[in-house]
């Protein structure tokens, strides 16, 4: 994609007047998320959040969870493994870009993250913020040191009052961590925090017989998307009617479904299926009345050394993201040429194009 300029006024920062677009990470109904640079400064990577860019419908709640966002991260400026706050005007904020990768695809074995995941939220903990959104572990990334950071402030709340609901809060921040320590590093795990995850605490029960509920009940029955980006609940109802349906073709070996982002409309379905004969048109007529949004004929998909397919190699190229690929293939480079081929024929380019102009 080509780098566009656009001019933004900051008030805070007077002398930072126009911001180069290098690329579009996600969008949803809260927010349009991009990267680049100010002119005059290419060497600082930067991540504007562009609120202005959310329908109509959803703006105020848009503007809602961003002064949140806008709020933690001013209470956390200065803290180590946090995106530090650099500018807000009218069409939303800008950030400090984190170098590093996403848990789910870093899946750290060794206790420096741990560790410093731990230091982060009691670092937080003592300025009165919580998270609140660290289940997901698209929210944790591993540094190129080897330590842990945090991202996305939308939930995030500031504390004046260290009452039950902030102790509350904080537990289950550092009870999502310790989920996570249980997810890619069992063997590390202590048996308080095995005792911790046998023993959900009252606030959580309640909230998932009730609020959890309903919060599910509006984000994927309204707004059409769901906790965990490129997984979960579209492939979840309509994956297994798809795989039936394109491995009833004879000349398909295997099917593996991704999700990527639909701009203000949820999310779409992005199907991989091994196979050296069939075209998408052929395979498309085997769908009948089921909508899948891309297929991708490839002749390999990747794999691990069990056979397993890469699910996590697929999310990336059919979500987009590159840099975030290069990341993988920088650590895994025997897989280079495997995957370069299916990402030089990716049908999903909508995250690079920027759709809204800042004035």
């Amino acid at each position: 994609m080509q780098n566009k300029i656009y001019k933004s006024t900051l008030p805070d920062n007077p002398e930072l007047h126009e911001f180069v677009v290098t690329a579009v990470f996600k969008r949803d109904v809260f927010s349009e998320t991009r990267a680049g640079y100010f002119v005059g400064d290419q060497e600082t990577r930067v991540i504007r959040r562009l609120v202005s860019a959310a329908p109509w419908w959803s703006r105020p709640l848009a503007w809602i969870l961003a002064r949140r966002e806008i709020r933690g991260l001013k209470t956390v400026r200065g803290l180590k493994g946090v995106p530090q706050l650099i500018a807000t005007d009218r069409h939303g904020l800008y950030r400090s870009w984190t170098e590093g990768t996403p848990l789910h695809l870093a899946r750290p074995a060794d206790l420096k993250w741990y560790r410093s995941a731990h230091r982060i939220l009691r670092d937080m903990r003592r300025l009165g913020v919580t998270h609140n959104d660290l289940a997901k572990p698209q929210n944790w990334l591993m540094t190129p040191e080897g330590e842990a950071a945090v991202i996305d402030f939308q939930l995030a709340s500031v504390h004046r009052h260290r009452g039950s609901l902030y102790r509350m809060m904080a537990y289950e921040d550092f009870r999502h961590l310790i989920k996570q320590k249980r997810a890619f590093a069992k063997h590390l795990m202590t048996p308080t925090e095995k005792r911790i995850l046998a023993r959900r605490s009252l606030p959580s029960r309640i909230w998932l017989a009730t609020g959890k509920r309903v919060y599910n009940l509006v984000t994927r029955n309204l707004f059409h998307w769901s906790d965990g980006e490129g997984t979960g609940d579209r492939i979840d109802r309509e994956g297994p009617a798809i795989m039936a349906a394109l491995k009833s073709d004879p000349r398909v070996q295997d099917v593996a479904l991704a999700l990527y982002s639909l701009p203000a409309k949820g999310v779409g379905i992005y199907a991989f299926v091994e196979t050296t004969k069939a075209d998408e048109r052929s395979l498309r007529a085997r769908l009948k009345d089921t909508k899948v949004e891309l297929i991708q004929p490839v002749a390999h998909l990747p794999r691990r050394a069990d056979g397993t397919v890469r699910d996590d190699i697929l999310r990336l190229i059919a979500m987009n993201q590159m840099t975030e690929l290069d990341d993988l293939l920088a650590r895994e480079p025997e897989l280079r040429p495997l995957v370069e081929a299916l990402a030089a024929h990716r049908l999903n380019f909508t995250d690079r194009r920027v759709t809204q102009l800042e004035r």
